[in-house]
C-alpha cells in the first residue's frame, strides 16, 4: 500500500485501532478541501495495531475532543516534509459541551442554555462525571 507523504500538514498517530473513523467524523475531516488519508489496522510494535490519519493541510484540531476519544494519540506537525512539532495528548480535566448528560433529572435537562460540563474523576479508567449531578458519562 502506498500513501504519499505530506509536505505541510498534520499526522494524527497512535490512534487506538478502530477509532480512526470516529475521529474522522467527530472532527468533520470530510468537509476539508484537501487530501485526508485514514490508515486502519496498521501494524505497530508498541500497540499491536493502530490507526493513523494524515491531513494534507494545517488546521486547528480540537485537542480536548481528541484527548477524550483517545488520550494516547500523538499529533505531528509537518512543514516542508519534516516533522517540526510533536504533541502527546492528555485526557482533558474538564469537557464543556463535548458530551451531554443522559440523566433526565439533571439540571442540564431543564435549563437548555446551561453548558454540559463533565469533570475527569478517574484518569486511569477515563471516567468523566457530570459537574451538576455526578452521572458517569457513557463512552
Amino acid at each position: 500500500m502506498n500513501i504519499d507523504s505530506i509536505k505541510n500538514g498534520i499526522v494524527i498517530d497512535h490512534i487506538q485501532a478502530k477509532k480512526g473513523m470516529e475521529i474522522y467524523r467527530t472532527l468533520n475531516l470530510g468537509q476539508l478541501d484537501c487530501s485526508v488519508a485514514i490508515i486502519t489496522n496498521a501494524k505497530s510494535k508498541k500497540m499491536g495495531r493502530k490507526d493513523i490519519i494524515k491531513i494534507d493541510k494545517s488546521i486547528n484540531l480540537d485537542l480536548k475532543m481528541l484527548g477524550y476519544i483517545d488520550p494516547n494519540i500523538t499529533i505531528n506537525i509537518i512543514k516542508n516534509d519534516e516533522r517540526v512539532e510533536k504533541y502527546h495528548i492528555e485526557p482533558p480535566k474538564e469537557l464543556v459541551d463535548v458530551i451531554k448528560c443522559k440523566n433526565p433529572r439533571c439540571i442540564t435537562s431543564v435549563e437548555q442554555e446551561l453548558h454540559h460540563v463533565f469533570v475527569l474523576t478517574d484518569k486511569d479508567k477515563k471516567i468523566y462525571r457530570c459537574k451538576y449531578c455526578e452521572t458517569i458519562s457513557e463512552q
